[in-house]
């Protein structure tokens, strides 16, 4: 069942377009994050969803009824708003803040009642604020006073949720443990909204996620369908991988510099890992043409070629490599102009047994100390760490394109 409906909704601030006939939906029971770059619109849609701001055109339905439609009071009862800036005016002990979500559901001059109480309790201690309740407002750090704010929307007792930026003034920890609670209010039955800057933690805890950029929704649904490395990117007007957490298996999104411009050359990478991983990021920044392989597509340093557009040579994991996968091996190695080694541990014998021992090559960190002793035979081995890896891959080709006497460079 829908519970919020935006409809064609258009909004305008200071004769800026903010939001351009937007339109989105979500269900009841869902959590949905808002994403995209500074200046996109979510905090403007949040605040239309609440019904703060009136929309220019379009409308914003909650539970079937039009938001400008419903009183402050009966609004309140619906929707309950953790803010971005949760600056508090006067200086109320903590739990006088929390205390303030009961005011929907108390007469002007009424008091609380037992069940308020009990409410307000509850709320404290599953936010985990009550060991200061008696603290003022203005004495807690930012973090603990956006606990607060969030105690207080659970108080308020409403089967929507709508939070901008909750994590913004948490520390990392604090910040899963935030949208933890937010995943199991939602699983116990209440619909949340809220905007999130980290994509990866948007991924991790949102059952769906809208990207809005220039004022729009651009893409929409489930992350592993809303991250995608071009959509991001063109959001973003940056460049983006997404790969995939190895714990969680969540998207994850990682920001590159833009590309430097294209480098003569091609480069071969072999072994496995984040370190792999890394290796082809840095290669790829550079401006290099590299590829990879042979490597399981399971492997992260695979993911990382996918993402990155790599050309892969794949293999089946803990079998030997068959005729077909070894000239494809073949043709990468001899069209590369240098290959690097970065993460070839044991198992990668047979693969540099293969190659030509006057190739230069480039070893990734402590590849020849404590990698499979076969690298020893190459006539021409750099060694380097990641961060001087594009100045090895490069000498490397100018010794290849030189025929130079053999070069050992040792990791500085």
């Amino acid at each position: 069942m829908t519970l919020i409906d935006v409809d064609d909704v258009s909004v305008s601030l200071a004769g800026t377009t903010v939001l351009d006939e937007v339109s989105t939906a979500v269900r009841e029971g869902q959590f949905v994050g808002l994403i995209g770059p500074n200046g996109a619109g979510k905090t403007t849609l949040l605040r239309t969803m609440s019904g703060v701001l009136d929309p220019d055109a379009g409308r914003v339905g909650i539970d079937g009824d039009d938001v400008a439609d419903l009183s402050s009071r009966e609004s309140s009862r619906r929707v309950a708003v953790v803010p971005q800036d949760t600056t508090v005016s006067f200086d109320f002990s903590v739990e006088q803040v929390v205390e303030m979500g009961r005011h929907p559901y108390r007469s002007r001059f009424g008091g609380g009642s037992g069940d308020d109480r009990r409410i307000v309790r509850d709320a404290m201690q599953r936010v985990d604020v009550a060991r200061f309740a008696d603290r003022s407002i203005g004495s807690v750090s930012g973090g603990e006073r956006q606990r607060a704010i969030l105690a207080r929307a659970l108080a308020q007792d409403t089967p929507v949720l709508l939070l901008d930026e909750p994590t913004a003034s948490l520390d990392v920890t604090r910040q899963v443990e935030t949208l933890a609670l937010v995943r199991e209010l939602v699983e116990d039955g209440k619909t949340a909204v809220a905007a999130i800057h980290d994509l990866d933690l948007a991924a991790r805890f949102c059952d769906e996620l809208a990207l809005l950029s220039g004022g729009e929704i651009v893409a929409s649904g489930p992350p592993e369908r809303v991250l995608d490395g071009d959509t991001v990117s063109d959001a973003f007007d940056g460049r983006a991988v997404v790969g995939r957490d190895a714990i969680t298996g969540a998207p994850t999104v990682r920001a590159l510099p833009e590309r430097a411009a294209s480098r003569d050359g091609r480069v071969h990478v072999i072994g496995t890992g984040h370190e792999a991983a890394a290796t082809l990021a840095r290669l790829v920044e550079a401006g290099f043409e590299p590829t990879i392989g042979p490597i399981p597509e399971t492997d992260v340093a695979a993911e990382a070629a996918r993402a990155l557009g790599v050309e892969t040579v794949v293999a089946r994991p803990f079998e030997s490599l068959d005729a077909g996968t070894l000239a494809e091996l073949d043709r990468h190695v001899e069209a590369a102009d240098t290959t690097v080694f970065a993460g070839a541990g044991a198992g990668f014998e047979a693969v540099i047994e293969r190659l030509d021992a006057d190739r230069p090559v480039v070893a990734v960190e402590d590849a020849v100390a404590d990698g499979p002793r076969p690298l020893g035979r190459f006539e021409r081995v750099r060694t380097t760490t990641l961060d001087n890896l594009t100045d090895a891959v490069a000498g490397a080709m100018v010794s290849r394109s030189k025929g130079a006497d053999s070069t050992l460079t040792p990791v500085e």
